[in-house]
């Protein structure tokens, strides 16, 4: 009951305002994954006011942004796109265009899934350089501190060579559930798998990388990439 109430309260104060153009319920309510703690993320799109975004509410219920239309196009920020996966639209008085617009803003184009792709491989490379480097001069610690770090790099790498979006750590599972990848893709960035993994599966990540036409990127780490294929080669060695 309260949460229909709050959802009620606010498309009632949409209805009412005339500079509102649309209300997007986002985050675990949307999702379906929410629990007795969950708030309500709900984003309010409005024809126009003197900042782009702006928070007019945050309590333990209910956390309200209000933003502009011209706000909600805007997909330069990367990290705050998979916020609007799953998202419902509550109201759209652009007759679908908030709709698109979310659509828009979770999903990758093919260019940008491309760019994306390269630039978060050659980090993951550059990371796990960094952490083969750390094995081979006997700096354990440092190494496991490099190879978690490769990890948000894996998996940006991973769903961007698909063409999707990384989701946020708390929704790994549910979008490998909800969306499966192709593969053995699912299982191995389960995140009970995935999170001491980031080395063993650079082949991989290697070999998907090259299907998708990146091999270039690889190649301009010449031969620091054999550093990186002795030790991945290792650590699924010792997984067996």
């Amino acid at each position: 009951m309260w949460a229909v109430d709050i959802l009620d309260e606010v498309l009632a104060r949409a209805a009412a305002d005339p500079v509102v153009r649309g209300v997007i319920l986002t985050g675990s309510r949307a999702r379906g994954t929410e629990t007795a703690r969950s708030d309500y993320d709900v984003t309010i799109a409005v024809a126009e006011q003197p900042q782009p975004w702006r928070h007019s509410t945050r309590t333990d219920a209910l956390d309200e942004v209000v933003c502009t239309v011209e706000a909600l196009t805007d997909t330069s920020v990367h990290w705050q796109r998979y916020f609007y996966r799953d998202a419902k639209v509550l109201l759209d008085r652009l007759n679908g265009g908030i709709a698109e617009l979310i659509d828009r803003q979770a999903t990758l184009s093919a260019e940008e899934a491309a760019l994306h792709a390269r630039t978060s491989l050659d980090a993951y490379v550059n990371q796990l350089y960094r952490c083969a480097k750390s094995r081979r001069d006997g700096f354990a610690e440092a190494a496991l501190l490099d190879e978690a770090e490769s990890l948000p790099w894996l998996l940006e790498t991973v769903f961007a060579l698909h063409g999707r979006l990384r989701p946020y750590n708390k929704y790994l599972r549910w979008e490998l559930e909800s969306f499966p990848l192709p593969g053995d893709w699912n299982t191995a960035l389960m995140p009970d798998r995935v999170r001491t993994a980031s080395l063993r599966l650079f082949p991989a990540v290697e070999t998907l990388a090259r299907c998708h036409g990146h091999a270039e990127v690889l190649e301009g780490w010449g031969s620091d990439i054999e550093l990186i294929h002795a030790f991945a080669e290792a650590a699924g060695a010792d997984r067996c």
